[in-house]
């Protein structure tokens, strides 16, 4: 029998039992559904992820005591801003320093507050992480070195205390010290559900004094080059290391983070996948069973067949193109379903889709591959079945 016979003897079984072979798709079409949805938000947060990391600026260094490692607990900081300043002196240009220091407070403007994250900093921020400042001006060297009380609002903080007024010259309260705002940050918007504009920055001086403590939580340092950081991330740590000889440092790079942020988003979204997966396996199953339905309900008709002179492998063929038809249309139902449920996630919520090709490829292959591996067994009992017996079936 030509192929294309083959084809069309299968598309016409299909056709004469169309209920059955919709719901035997089913599983199919939501298998290979999920595992598009699935694909597409952990590529998108993939990329999300890389993309906020590489907004940071560039060839930055990262150094906070302890080690960065999975499942390594987290090292109470020692640093200080003398530490700062030796480290500047290694990299040979303080402004490509930059230190911070964290606390949760409630800023309050009149009846107004809001809780936000208020970070202190020093006055190379800007440069070191790529953030100029959208109106007004940033924190200055002036201010760091005499703790003024001056405070740089995020978007968000400033239209929540701000509504209706400029907040610029305005005057806030952080913990119940007042600061007075001398700049607003351009928008950033959202990124994983984050509010990257729900911060406000202080002069780091002024935070370790409102915090009560001498320390920084870590610095970063804008390196002049890539092929120099390297070198510079291990001159730096052995600095530190020789200041506090008894605590450990890490520092890492933006590519190292994106690179184990990318691994450990791979292995999940390769999880999730292979979790899809299943209901494949199970709609595979599904088809093996309708199949086999098939041939019994069939048996005269392949005992015609090979009366008249088909081969065992025409008999197996035509079963077997079955299979596969049935799983590859319910392949390309369920990407279509895939792809609309990836788009309706992206628009509804803030977890990214990000729909790619081979995902796309990916599905499609292994429906079909499905349907050979599900189809092989009652292909053989087709093609096996004695023609004699087949004909005294009815």
């Amino acid at each position: 029998m030509r192929l294309a016979e083959a084809w069309r003897v299968a598309l016409d079984a299909l056709r004469a039992n169309r209920l059955r072979s919709l719901l035997t798709m089913l599983g199919v079409i939501i298998g290979v559904g999920a595992v598009v949805v699935l694909v597409a938000i952990g590529t998108g947060a993939k990329n999300e992820v890389e993309a906020q990391v590489e907004g940071l600026g560039s060839n930055l260094l990262v150094v906070v005591p302890g080690r960065l490692e999975f499942g390594s607990a987290p090292s109470a900081s020692r640093m200080s801003l003398q530490d700062a300043e030796a480290v500047a002196e290694v990299v040979g240009d303080p402004s490509r320093v930059a230190v911070t220091v964290a606390s949760g407070e409630t800023v309050r403007a009149g009846a107004r507050e809001r809780f936000t994250t208020v970070q202190g900093v020093l006055e190379t921020t800007p440069q070191v992480f790529d953030r100029p400042v959208g109106r007004g001006r940033y924190i200055s060297e002036s201010d760091v070195r005499t703790g003024r009380r001056v405070v740089v609002l995020g978007a968000t903080v400033a239209s929540a205390l701000f509504p209706d007024r400029d907040a610029i010259g305005q005057q806030v309260s952080i913990a119940g010290v007042r600061f007075r705002v001398t700049g607003l940050f351009a928008p950033l918007g959202q990124s994983l559900g984050v509010d990257r504009d729900d911060e406000v920055h202080i002069p780091v001086s002024a935070a370790q004094r409102l915090i009560g403590v001498d320390r920084i939580d870590g610095l970063a340092i804008k390196a002049p080059d890539r092929e120099r950081i390297d070198d510079l991330s291990a001159r730096v740590v052995a600095e530190l290391t020789r200041r506090h000889p008894d605590t450990e440092f890490s520092a890492v790079t933006q590519e190292q983070i994106l690179g184990v942020l990318g691994d450990i988003l791979g292995v999940l979204t390769g999880v999730l996948a292979a979790i899809a997966g299943i209901s494949l396996l199970v709609g595979g199953v599904g088809v093996s069973n309708i199949m086999l339905v098939s041939v019994r309900e069939r048996t005269k008709e392949i005992g015609l067949r090979k009366a008249v002179g088909a081969r065992p492998r025409d008999i197996g063929l035509q079963f077997l193109l079955e299979a596969v038809l049935l799983t590859t249309v319910g392949g390309v139902l369920g990407m279509g379903l895939g792809v609309g449920a990836s788009l309706l996630v992206g628009a509804l919520s803030p977890i990214p889709a990000a729909i790619t090709w081979w995902s796309l490829a990916l599905a499609f292959g292994v429906s079909a591959a499905v349907g050979i591996v599900f189809g092989v067994v009652p292909a053989q009992r087709a093609g096996r079945l004695d023609p004699v017996v087949a004909l005294r079936s009815e």
